[in-house]
């Protein structure tokens, strides 16, 4: 019996790999983390993410995924973006440094969260899959689960943030497991295991 592909994810997110093992849990991959250490230079998440699966290949020689989302809050301008994880080293500081931002807007603060993930596979051009979900940040923190803004992020019709969401429900609704899903049905993760079988024969 052949072996399982191996995927590399390109993050040294805690939080993102063990999303990523559960969304990907029935892809039939073998997934590998590797924190590729990519400076984020790119101008939009699809740069970003291309960076991290492509740096992740050429030193893997491996298929790669990277990934790169953030949070856009309308009333500042779709602010902070592809900047999300730099508004401080910590989870408190980052969300007290977008409420302070905040303070004195009027609520609500309608965001969205969007992520792109970027496959890269020897020999292919890397493909794209994105993901969004809307809703808005909060004043306060609502629950201690998921990671980066998830706890002032009130997902859009159930009256919960994220931070209060279980693993299983907030894939119902998260923007990486939207983007995961467009992975998932666009076969390309088949197709690396059919690669892998015709190998194994």
């Amino acid at each position: 019996m052949p072996d399982r592909p191996r995927l590399v994810i390109a993050s040294g997110n805690a939080g993102k790999l063990r999303e990523y093992r559960d969304l990907l849990s029935a892809a039939g991959v073998e997934l590998i983390a590797f924190d590729s250490e990519v400076d984020e230079v790119g101008e939009s998440y699809t740069d970003n993410a291309r960076l991290k699966a492509e740096s992740a290949l050429a030193k893997s020689g491996l298929p790669s995924l990277g990934d790169d989302s953030g949070l856009e809050v309308e009333a500042l301008g779709g602010f902070p973006g592809i900047r999300s994880a730099r508004l401080g080293p910590t989870q408190t500081e980052r969300t007290a440094e977008l409420l302070q931002r905040l303070d004195g807007v009027p609520r609500p603060w309608t965001a969205r969260f969007v992520c792109v993930i970027a496959l890269a596979v020897p020999g292919r051009d890397a493909r794209f899959f994105e993901g969004e979900c809307r809703g808005e940040v909060v004043p306060e923190w609502q629950g201690e689960a998921g990671f980066g803004y998830d706890p002032i992020f009130l997902v859009t019709g159930t009256g919960k943030t994220f931070g209060e969401m279980p693993p299983e429900e907030k894939r119902k609704y998260s923007h990486r497991a939207a983007a995961a899903r467009a992975l998932l049905e666009s076969g390309a993760l088949s197709k690396l295991s059919a690669s892998i079988d015709k190998r194994g024969r």
